[in-house]
């Protein structure tokens, strides 16, 4: 399987290596003949962890998207924490099925298009850093919203919302205003564990097909299926 490293990652998938490596090597020159051996090693191992999980956090494996046009794709990957139905007027103008993915500090964390759509309006909030795995982080956090609108039938509006967590402290985002984005698309990603929220109209024909619990991947787990 083929992993590389995501681009949005920079400047930290950069720079954090090149510190933790900087570390190593400074302790070796500074402690070697000071310390007991065992605790050289062991703090070298440490340190090797942390490198380790900084490179596996900026992730970016080779996803094989769904060709189906009749569903919708997880935007993150993670836990399915809260399904439920909210009151969105802002975009969709009524009733919609909120669902909420959790990204722990060990989950991939590129954002992708649950399917081919144009991006309406994106919108940016300032917020709070609530833990991400409550609800109530969606309300409040710092969050991204991309406002979307289906290219293939039935051409509903729907919203991805990126929201940072108590440890997450940067948004990115590289869709722009008026651009079309294919089904599995990368268009950024949350740093350092975060949350996800996928909004679409209330519909007899668009079934969820995920639950509380769940584990999903972005761009591969199917999220809703219209049955038209």
């Amino acid at each position: 399987m083929r992993v590389s490293l995501t681009k949005y990652g920079l400047p930290q998938v950069v720079v954090l290596p090149a510190i933790v490596v900087a570390a190593m090597v400074i302790l070796i020159l500074v402690s070697f003949g000071s310390l007991p051996v065992w605790i050289i090693l062991l703090t070298e191992l440490i340190l090797a962890v942390v490198l380790v999980w900084v490179l596996a956090f900026f992730r970016d494996p080779y996803r094989v998207v769904p060709a189906d046009k009749n569903i919708l794709l997880a935007p993150a990957d993670g836990k399915i924490t809260d399904i439920e139905v909210v009151d969105e007027e802002g975009f969709i103008g009524g009733r919609a099925l909120r669902v909420g993915i959790f990204l722990s500090i060990l989950d991939v964390h590129i954002n992708r298009s649950p399917c081919s759509a144009k991006v309406e309006k994106i919108t940016y909030r300032q917020g709070r850093y609530k833990n991400a795995m409550s609800a109530q982080s969606g309300r409040v956090n710092e969050s991204n919203d991309l406002w979307l609108i289906r290219t293939d039938s039935p051409e509903d509006r729907f919203i991805v919302r990126q929201i940072s967590g108590v440890i997450a402290r940067r948004i990115v985002c590289t869709a722009g205003e008026g651009q079309s984005l294919t089904g599995g698309e990368k268009f950024g990603m949350i740093k350092f564990g975060s949350r996800t929220e996928l909004y679409l109209p209330v519909r007899e024909d668009a079934r969820c097909v995920v639950k509380v619990g769940d584990k999903v991947k972005a761009g591969v787990s199917v999220i809703v299926r219209y049955e038209i």
